[in-house]
C-alpha cells in the first residue's frame, strides 16, 4: 500500500491519501508536499492512527497494527497514536496520483 502525504508540518502528516491498495503489508509513504526546515528533518514522519484505519480499512489495521506496536512504531504525539516512517520518499516531479479504495487484506 502508498500512502501520499501532501500536507506535513514538524514532522506530523496533516493530510494524506491512499493512492495504491496492494500489498499492505509494504506500507510505504510518499510526500508530495511543501517542505521546510523543521518539517521533516527531526526525525520520522508521522500519520495518525485513526486516519491510517480510514486508508487501510479496519481488517488491514486489525492485523497490522499489532505489529507496528511489537516494531515501536506506534508513537505517543499529544495523546494521539501516530504510525512512525522513519523511511519514506519524495513524489516524483511529474507524478499523478489517483485515489483508490483500500482492499480487504
Amino acid at each position: 500500500m502508498k500512502l501520499l502525504a501532501t500536507a506535513v508540518f514538524e514532522s506530523i502528516v496533516y493530510s494524506s491519501r491512499l493512492v495504491d491498495g496492494s500489498r499492505p503489508d509494504r506500507l510505504r509513504l510518499v510526500v508530495d508536499a511543501v517542505l521546510r526546515p523543521g518539517d521533516a528533518d527531526d526525525g520520522p514522519l508521522l500519520v495518525p492512527v485513526p486516519e491510517l484505519v480510514v486508508h487501510i480499512g479496519p481488517p488491514a489495521a486489525r492485523r497490522l497494527l499489532p505489529g507496528y506496536r511489537i516494531d515501536g512504531r506506534i508513537v505517543d504525539h499529544y495523546g494521539v497514536a501516530h504510525l512512525a516512517f522513519p523511511f519514506w520518499e519524495p513524489a516524483g516531479p511529474d507524478q499523478t496520483w489517483t485515489p483508490v479504495r483500500p482492499t480487504s487484506g
